[in-house]
């Protein structure tokens, strides 16, 4: 119980649920078992992690919540890491983001600054960035239908194509849930002709 509680530590003293507590052992049991991954995952620890429906509950989406700090850390072993989580949660795809926080605007009338990357706009796409990583997007458009309703379609670069196809249900769903937006993921068509 202490060593798995080394790799959860929530906000303000909350305690962690049985499934946070599962994430954080399958990660204690890779530092302890996976050579390559031991150093890397020593000083990392994640904030929270949630798991849920996606794709009209086919399939199950792990979302792992982990501090804005050690988002670079993560990212050395990302693709590392979520193939072996995938593993042990079989049959769940695993996806890692940052913590961010979004700030209101001013309701007083004065002009107090907020940080560009606190406005909601910019957390919603580094949430998008964080989903798809380490896809890069290379294109975003909005979309808007005849009934008013809009959906963004984000393009990934094709190059990740044979990696990230079968996620990108999973994508949609979880940004879906964080955002409450719409959203698709596809990748644009290379034309081989030129």
């Amino acid at each position: 119980m202490a060593t798995r509680s080394k790799k959860i530590v929530k906000e303000r003293g909350l305690e962690a649920d049985e499934f946070e507590e599962s994430v954080g052992q399958a990660l204690f049991d890779l530092e302890a078992t996976n050579a390559e991954l031991k150093a890397d995952l020593r000083d990392l620890y994640i904030t929270s992690a949630k798991e849920i429906d996606v794709s009209g509950g086919s399939r199950k989406a792990i979302i792992v919540h982990v501090p804005y700090r050690l988002l670079k850390s993560f990212h050395k072993i990302q693709q590392r890491l979520v193939r072996e989580l995938e593993k042990k949660f079989s049959g769940r795809d695993v996806v890692i983001v940052a913590n961010r926080r979004i700030l209101p605007p001013s309701s007083t009338g004065t002009a107090v600054s907020r940080p560009r990357s606190r406005t909601l706009t910019a957390v919603h796409d580094a949430i998008l960035d964080d989903l798809v990583y380490p896809t890069e997007i290379v294109g975003k458009r909005i979309r808007y239908k005849v009934d008013g309703s809009k959906i963004l379609k984000v393009l990934l670069d094709p190059k990740d194509r044979n990696t990230t196809e079968y996620k990108l249900d999973t994508f949609a769903g979880v940004y879906k849930r964080l955002t409450g937006k719409e959203v698709s993921f596809d990748f644009p068509i290379v034309d081989t002709t030129a």
